[in-house]
């Protein structure tokens, strides 16, 4: 494997698979699992029109279960690989590989520290999660390596060009110790990245992972950033927001142009038992020929999809219905990893 040819795929480059863990009676959906079942369904019936699915279960009873609700479903089960594994909970996102591609087709499984960010919740079995994967064959003869500093896939966006992008109030949050440029060398090391972009703005209400880049803004092809916007200036998002949207603005790329900004629509307060949760439409997933888009039952999630639509050009938008999942602060890319073509058979 060549180290100085490694990069971080961007997420519309081909894809081997999508990698979810489903959600049981353990995990902090016990409360409302069968609601969150029908979007982890509906979730599964998407990706495998198009690709290969790998769910984690935590036992062969639990993999019994999703089997009869995915056939339920018409789901095409020979599309879909059962890995058995202990988990914490289903953020594979944040837990999962980030893997990074070399210029033979070689791999590296890149497994920075899961910390529950930040050492919100419990994280022992998901921080164990890349190993574990590892060692079931999932990644074939892929390189491991595992780096000691706490970093969540949601924390960042690549371009696939050696761009990428991230937000200070997230890692300021899990290394306050450090300084931006100790942090921006450690990215570009681990990530074999060649710039990192900055926001400092940027969050969202319901959101405990201290406002990751992928609820917020995101990298599309063509020099393209999806963003969420917020055009309520009653909100109290709107003016965090508008100073997030003039800091995209003002970066450039590479070659020292503005990037093509796409703002997405406002979906209106969505308050659960007192709190307001976090329905981003930034929080979406691209798969082989389609991008799969979250749905809160909102009159704007219609406008997000034609948005998103038109930043990824030739790929089909399928919404998934998402509102179950921003009762535990995340959404639709939250809970997928997708996985570059030619790692997972």
């Amino acid at each position: 494997m060549s180290q100085s040819t490694l990069r971080l795929p961007a997420e519309w480059e081909p894809q081997s698979a999508v990698l979810i863990a489903w959600p049981h009676e353990d995990t902090d959906w016990a409360d409302r699992l069968a609601e969150v079942e029908t979007t982890y369904v509906a979730l599964a019936a998407a990706v495998t029109r198009f690709e290969p699915l790998i769910v984690v279960v935590a036992d062969a009873a639990l993999r019994a279960h999703v089997e009869k609700e995915l056939r339920a479903a018409d789901v095409d089960l020979g599309r879909i690989r059962f890995v058995e594994l202990p988990y914490d909970d289903t953020w594979l996102r944040d837990s999962g590989p980030i893997t990074l591609k070399d210029a033979q087709g070689a791999f590296q499984l890149t497994d920075f520290r899961f910390t529950g960010w930040g050492g919100k919740f419990g994280a022992e079995q998901d921080d164990a999660l890349v190993a574990g994967l590892v060692q079931a064959g999932v990644f074939g003869g892929a390189r491991h390596k595992r780096i000691d500093w706490a970093l969540e896939g949601g924390g960042i966006e690549s371009d696939g060009a050696g761009t990428v992008l991230t937000t200070w109030r997230c890692l300021v949050q899990r290394h306050p110790e450090q300084s931006r440029e100790e942090m921006s060398a450690i990215l570009r090391d681990g990530l074999h990245a060649e710039r990192i972009l900055w926001l400092d703005y940027g969050y969202l209400e319901g959101d405990d992972t201290d406002a990751h880049i992928d609820t917020l803004a995101r990298f599309a092809p063509g020099e393209r950033i999806v963003f969420q916007a917020c055009d309520d200036p009653s909100d109290p998002h709107h003016e965090e927001l508008g100073r997030m949207a003039a800091e995209l603005t003002a970066l450039r790329t590479p070659e020292g142009k503005p990037y093509q900004l796409y703002p997405l629509p406002w979906a209106r307060p969505i308050i659960d038992e007192g709190r307001r949760l976090a329905a981003s439409y930034a929080n979406y997933l691209i798969v082989n020929g389609a991008v799969l888009v979250p749905a809160y039952g909102d009159a704007a999630d219609d406008e997000a999809a034609r948005i998103i639509r038109e930043a990824h050009p030739g790929r089909e938008v399928v919404q998934v219905p998402c509102r179950p999942l921003i009762w535990q602060n995340g959404s639709l890319h939250c809970i997928t990893m997708q996985l570059p073509a030619g790692i997972a058979g």
